[in-house]
């Protein structure tokens, strides 16, 4: 096979199996280009189940990649489930590194690494999928010289992640599924431009996602420390001071889109509530039963503790449960 002339990365998340057959049954087998996929699914899918409905809709060769995999010409390699995939010196690069925006694969780690290797050869599409993994890394291919395909809104099963790129990333192209195969087609047909000068944040970070540097000092280099830790390790963030999306990282790896530190703090903060209700709920039963046993003034002061802390667990459980009920709405209507 060929060395690729091109390099297409995807990303995709609720919605995208049925979104992907589509896409590459418009797609020829002898493209000039490689195509890599980030499918975001759960750590105990069967990754070589998914490969093989792909292939049953496309003359592209399609693999679940192995680490060390040489990147070749038509072929299509779906990130294995609960790994990163990336590409460095014309490999595959298959690893178990940090999540980022909560997720393992990571379209972000995708498409920054083929940035940092690639530049103006990568070709970035976004498709269906919830949330805004996949923005940030379009973000970094077009500074990096690389042009940006999203599947339009109105087109995508669900909207969010085309939405998110559209408002943050610069974009060339915004097609429905119909037409993307044959847009995808025309743009490998022509050289990519000339080498322009990939930047140096974005290098920076995609060797942290390799795991070749991942000091404090490296991230000291691409922002600045704010008063916000990570909620996966606990650690410091700094805030990212390159490009146009509002970014954080901790140092052993972990990454996200405000959008996406701000959903994830929220889960916690739920979590703990729940454990505060339920140590509340236990406060009460210990009080009820040494009431019990009590006479007198005594036992008029628990039932005065009792009687607070039940007003307190009724305020925190009307919470998390008109919470709980807000944000399904919330997901709803998105």
């Amino acid at each position: 096979m060929k060395d690729p002339q091109h390099i297409i990365v995807i990303g995709a998340s609720a919605g995208g199996m049925p979104a992907l057959t589509r896409l590459v049954s418009n797609l020829a087998g002898d493209l000039p280009a490689a195509v890599l996929v980030v499918q975001h699914f759960a750590p105990e899918s069967f990754g070589q189940h998914l490969v093989d409905r792909l292939a049953r809709h496309t003359t592209l060769r399609c693999l679940l990649p192995s680490h060390g995999d040489k990147l070749e010409a038509g072929t299509l390699y779906l990130a294995p489930p609960d790994r990163h995939l990336l590409v460095r010196d014309g490999t595959l690069m298959v690893t178990k590194g940090p999540r980022e925006n909560n997720y393992r694969p990571a379209a972000d780690a995708l498409f920054r690494s083929a940035a940092a290797q690639y530049g103006s050869a990568v070709i970035g599409v976004i498709l269906t999928g919830m949330l805004h993994d996949g923005t940030a890394g379009l973000e970094q291919i077009k500074r990096s010289g690389g042009r940006a395909v999203v599947q339009d809104p109105d087109d995508a099963e669900f909207s969010s992640m085309p939405e998110s790129a559209l408002i943050n990333v610069s974009i060339d192209y915004v097609v429905p599924l119909a037409e993307m195969g044959a847009l995808l087609t025309q743009l490998v047909q022509t050289p990519p431009s000339g080498p322009i000068v990939i930047p140096q944040d974005i290098k920076m970070e995609a060797a942290i996602a390799e795991r070749i540097v991942g000091e404090t000092e490296d991230i000291e280099r691409l922002g600045t420390p704010v008063p916000l830790t990570c909620p996966d390790c606990g650690g410091s963030l700094w805030q990212l001071t390159e490009g146009s999306v509002l970014r954080y990282r901790c140092h052993t790896g972990h990454a996200f889109a405000a959008e996406s530190l701000l959903e994830s703090t929220q889960h916690a903060l739920e979590e703990t509530l729940w454990v505060a209700l339920r140590m509340m709920e236990e406060r009460k039963n210990l009080l009820t039963s040494m009431a019990g046993r009590g006479q007198g003034y005594w036992s008029i002061q628990q039932e005065e503790r009792i009687m607070e802390i039940k007003r307190h667990i009724n305020r925190l459980r009307e919470f998390l449960l008109n919470g709980q009920e807000h944000n399904s709405s919330t997901e709803q209507a998105g």
